[in-house]
């Protein structure tokens, strides 16, 4: 069995096809870093997160998008429904205080249950290649990649229920990657 958390969190099959990670990816909320699996409170996400993005070849140009969706219960339930939503910034030219942010971040709000929030690094394949997705809800992260012709070189994903929420399904949580 893979001890990929992205595998494990079912990022790769929901989110996005397995990938080959090339970029490193650190995201922090209020000086926490995103650890796959970690768990955030609203308040917690309220504000853009600091992303940071290795390498050194400024001719490569990148995506960050960042989705949320309820995690999936019980294999065969009636509610074992996957829909993503756009819930942060898209940039379309450069990730970064210097990208060009073409959706307007929003933080997650689960009103009820546990919200997996995936932040993906697509690289791309020039300067303003990517445009604003039409609408934030029945977004899918896969379809706007192909569309944009974007390929996954990182990711990394939390958990975020509301303010008093306890309890419900949780990921695997693996410190080590």
């Amino acid at each position: 069995m893979s001890r990929d958390p992205l595998i494990l969190g079912h990022v790769v099959g929901d989110v996005l096809d397995p990938f080959a990670r090339s970029v490193s990816l650190g995201v922090t909320y209020k000086n926490r870093l995103v650890i796959n699996g970690s768990e955030f409170k609203p308040s917690a996400v309220v504000d853009k997160p600091l992303v940071q993005v290795g390498g050194d070849d400024l001719r490569i140009f990148y995506t960050l998008v960042s989705s949320s969706s309820s995690h999936r219960l019980h294999p065969g339930s009636a509610s074992n429904t996957l829909r993503e939503s756009i819930g942060a910034r898209v940039f379309g030219s450069d990730v970064g205080d210097t990208g060009r942010e073409i959706v307007c971040y929003e933080c997650p709000r689960p009103a009820s249950g546990i919200h997996r929030v995936v932040l993906v690094l697509l690289r791309q394949i020039g300067r303003e290649t990517v445009f604003t997705p039409e609408m934030r809800h029945n977004f899918s992260t896969r379809r706007f990649a192909m569309e944009h012709y974007l390929v996954p070189v990182a990711a990394t994903y939390y958990n975020c229920q509301r303010e008093a929420g306890t309890g419900g399904r949780r990921f695997i949580r693996d410190d080590r990657c």
